[in-house]
C-alpha cells in the first residue's frame, strides 16, 4: 500500500474505487483523472430520461463532482485525459487541455470503460444519427426529440439498449423500427424469451425487421431513411446500439495484457500483468461463474463491485472482485426479460457440461388472487452433475426472480438442491410452488 493512488476513469469502478479508498485510508492521495466532465452516473438510466421518465439529466448523477471534492477529499479531476501510462516508472501523463503533465502513483486504477461500437455505416455523420452510452450523447438524443418532433425512427440493434429506447421513442409519439441482423432480437436471452418480446413489441406498433443487415443512412444533412440491403426505410431519427467495446488502447499501449475477449486481463483481485497496476469495470475481463473461464459482460454491479473490491485490496484488506454470471434484465414496454449464467446449449457444450433443458409457464401469483400474469421459466443444468447451468425468465411481472438463480450459480447449486430452496410464500406474491421452484422440480424430472 502506497501513498498516492490514481484512478483513470471517474464513473463505476473508478468512483467506488477512490471512495473505498478514502473512506478507509483518509490520509491517502486519491487522484482520479475524467476526461470528460460528467462522473459517477447511471448510463442504464438513460433511455428513460429520453423516454421522459426521468425529468432532469442531472437525476443520474448518483454524487456530484463537487461531492467528491469536498465530502470525500478525492482530488477529482475532470476534463483530464490520461494519454499514457508508464508502469515501470509508476507514471501516467495527462493533457488536461492546455498542457501535459507526469502524475506518479504508487497503485493505478484503469477504468476507461466501454465505447459504443460505430459500424462503418454511410451516413453516421448525419444530423438525427446517434449512438447512446454516455451522458452527452443522452442529452443530445433528447433535445433532438424536443426540437425536431421526429415522426420515424430507424433502431439498429435489438439488443438492451435497442429494446428500452424502441419504449422511450414509442412513448415520445414516434413510430419505431428496430432492424436486427439476427433471427431474434435479445440473443442473448434465448429464443423463448425473444419470441415472446417480440410479439409483445408488435403489438405495442413497433416495426421488426429480423434477419436485416443495415448498410448506412441517407439524407440531405439529416437522416431521411436507413439503407438495406435492397430497400430503404423512412427515419427521421436513428439510434445504432449494436454492442460497445472495451477501451484499452491506452492499457495495451503500456504492455497491460489483453485476455481473450479482448478486455483486459485481470486476476481474482483485479490485478493486471504489472502488481500494482489494477483494472475494472467495462473495459476488464472477469471470471465466469459457471465456465470459470474468463468473460466479458461489461454491467453496472460488476463494475461497482469490484472496483470497490479494489479500493478496500489497495486499502489493505486483500477482496476478490468476486465471479459474474452475466446475469441481466431488461424491460420492453410491459414486459420483463431476465437472463444468468448459461441458457445456450452450444456454448454450455464448449465449457464442457452436457446441456439438459426445461421451460415451464407458471402464474405469478396464487391463482384466485387479482392481477396475477403468466411468468415463463427456462432452466438448464448439466445431465451427469445435476448443477445449475443457467435460466430465463420473461412475463408482465416477476422477472427479478433471476436473482435466486443466480445465487444458485454462484452456490454450484444442483437442481435437487434448487427445487428444495425454502422459498416466501403469500398469495399476493407467488403460488405455493414459486415458478422457481417448479423449474427445477419438472427438468429434475427429466434429469431422473
Amino acid at each position: 500500500m502506497g501513498d498516492t493512488f490514481v484512478v483513470i476513469g471517474g464513473d463505476a469502478a473508478g468512483m467506488s474505487a477512490a471512495s473505498k479508498v478514502k473512506r478507509d485510508n483518509p490520509e491517502m492521495d486519491v487522484v482520479v483523472f475524467e476526461k470528460g466532465e460528467w462522473v459517477s452516473y447511471a448510463a442504464c438510466g438513460m433511455p428513460y430520461y429520453v423516454k421522459g421518465a426521468v425529468d432532469d439529466i442531472d437525476d443520474l448523477v448518483t454524487v456530484t463532482p463537487e461531492e467528491f471534492r469536498e465530502e470525500r477529499d478525492v482530488d477529482l479531476r475532470t476534463g483530464h485525459e490520461v494519454v499514457g501510462i508508464d508502469p515501470e516508472g509508476q507514471t501516467v501523463t495527462v493533457d488536461d487541455g492546455t498542457e501535459t503533465f507526469e502524475q506518479p502513483y504508487d497503485d493505478l486504477l484503469v477504468a476507461t470503460g466501454a465505447t459504443a461500437i460505430e459500424p462503418p455505416f454511410d451516413g453516421m455523420d448525419l444530423d438525427g444519427v446517434f449512438t447512446i452510452h454516455d451522458m452527452d450523447e443522452a442529452e443530445a438524443i433528447e433535445t433532438f426529440v424536443s426540437e425536431q418532433s421526429p415522426e420515424t425512427a430507424a433502431i439498429v440493434g435489438g439488443g438492451y439498449v435497442g429494446i428500452e429506447m424502441a419504449e422511450a421513442l414509442a412513448e415520445r409519439g414516434v413510430d419505431v423500427s428496430i432492424y436486427e441482423m439476427l433471427p431474434h432480437v435479445l440473443q442473448p436471452f434465448g429464443e423463448t424469451v425473444a419470441e415472446t418480446v417480440e410479439e409483445h413489441l408488435r403489438e405495442q406498433g413497433v416495426g421488426l425487421h429480423l434477419e436485416t443487415a443495415v448498410s448506412g443512412f441517407d439524407g440531405d444533412g439529416s437522416v431521411e431513411v436507413v439503407e438495406l440491403e435492397d430497400d430503404t426505410q423512412l427515419a427521421d431519427i436513428a439510434i445504432v446500439g449494436v454492442g460497445v467495446a472495451p477501451n484499452v488502447d491506452l492499457a495495451e499501449d503500456a504492455g497491460i495484457e489483453l485476455g481473450p475477449t479482448g478486455a483486459i486481463a485481470t486476476d481474482d483481485y483485479g490485478r493486471t500483468n504489472y502488481e500494482n497496476v489494477y483494472a475494472a469495470g467495462d473495459c476488464a475481463e472477469a471470471r465466469h461463474v459457471v465456465t470459470g473461464e474468463p468473460d466479458h459482460v461489461p454491467l453496472a454491479l460488476t463494475a461497482n463491485r469490484a472496483g470497490r473490491a479494489i479500493g478496500q485490496t489497495i486499502s489493505g484488506s486483500p477482496t476478490p472482485t468476486g465471479d459474474i454470471a452475466g446475469t441481466a434484465i431488461v424491460k420492453a414496454f410491459d414486459l420483463g426479460a431476465s437472463r444468468t449464467g448459461l441458457i445456450d446449449e452450444e456454448r454450455a457444450r464448449e465449457a464442457g457440461f452436457d446441456p439438459v433443458s426445461v421451460t415451464i409457464s407458471a402464474a405469478s401469483r396464487a391463482h384466485y388472487y387479482p392481477d396475477g400474469s403468466e411468468l415463463t421459466v427456462t432452466l438448464m443444468a448439466d445431465r451427469e452433475s445435476g448443477r445449475v447451468l443457467g435460466s430465463s425468465l420473461v412475463g408482465r411481472e416477476g422477472v427479478k426472480r433471476i436473482d435466486t438463480v443466480a445465487t444458485a450459480l454462484a452456490a454450484e447449486m444442483t437442481v435437487e438442491e434448487l427445487q428444495n430452496t425454502d422459498l416466501a410464500y403469500a398469495p399476493p406474491f407467488s403460488p405455493v410452488w414459486d415458478p422457481i421452484l417448479t423449474a427445477p422440480k419438472v427438468l429434475q424430472g427429466k434429469l431422473d
